[in-house]
């Protein structure tokens, strides 16, 4: 695992954050040593997405905004470690940014895994069991997100489930400044230096447009989901599961 050092040293100039070759180089240990709760909500996603693939209909996954597959790797660990693994299994891991899906094909040859290059606003979903969303949405223009969500609703096939990861907010400016300070401080926690942090706050502040998470809920209510649920939460960072 390569070290993230990408705002390690003075830029004169911070253009926006994007998924190029530099931050795939070093994507997984930005993500463990940026968000909260990371390495227990991959390994969860995992587990409740195999729980819905085991006994599906038809026993298709899609990892939207896979990244390095670590979504993917985690759902087929979760069906192997449970014994569960349907005949049939297909999982299709979609990402937009091209050196992402490049270094995730090089991490992940399993037959039963396709990775696409493609925009998730104009993918044309089959019918699946399970959608996983792990911190994709904030990334998307706000005004497309129901549109989106619900296409991705009409795709599931009955009882089928959709696992949504975010960076939320909370509306009370009393409780984000305690959320800010409590993320800076679990940053700081993991090696990130004052300039590292303050950089790429900056880089993200035009591209990340986060929602309050009653708008997420309600948001996927009105999408046309059911026994819509938040299982976990650590600050600012939250994990729901939605069911058609």
């Amino acid at each position: 695992m390569s070290k993230d050092r990408v705002y390690s040293e003075a830029r004169p100039q911070i253009v926006d954050f994007a998924f190029d070759e530099q931050v795939a180089s070093v994507f997984q240990d930005m993500i463990r040593r940026s968000v909260p709760g990371y390495e227990l909500v991959v390994p969860m996603t995992g587990l409740l997405a195999a729980r819905a693939l085991r006994d599906a209909p038809i026993p298709r996954a899609y990892d939207l905004g896979c990244s390095l597959g670590a979504t993917t790797l985690a759902m087929l660990h979760a069906l192997e470690s449970l014994d569960g693994t349907p005949e049939g299994l297909e999982i299709i891991a979609v990402d937009n940014a091209a050196p992402m899906l490049e270094a995730a094909r090089s991490n992940l040859t399993d037959p039963r895994v396709t990775f696409l290059e493609a925009d998730i606003r104009h993918l044309d979903l089959e019918p699946c069991a399970v959608i996983t969303l792990n911190w994709v949405l904030q990334f998307l223009p706000p005004e497309e997100r129901l549109d989106l969500l619900t296409r991705f609703r009409d795709s599931l096939t009955s009882e089928g489930l959709l696992l949504l990861s975010e960076k939320v907010r909370t509306g009370d400016p009393a409780r984000e400044a305690f959320n800010l300070a409590a993320h800076e401080d679990f940053k700081r926690a993991n090696g990130y230096s004052e300039l590292e942090i303050s950089q790429k706050r900056a880089s993200l502040e035009a591209v990340m447009r986060t929602d309050e998470l009653d708008t997420h809920l309600k948001r996927l209510e009105e999408a046309g989901f059911r026994d819509v649920q938040v299982w976990f939460q650590c600050l600012n960072w939250a994990s729901i599961a939605a069911r058609v």
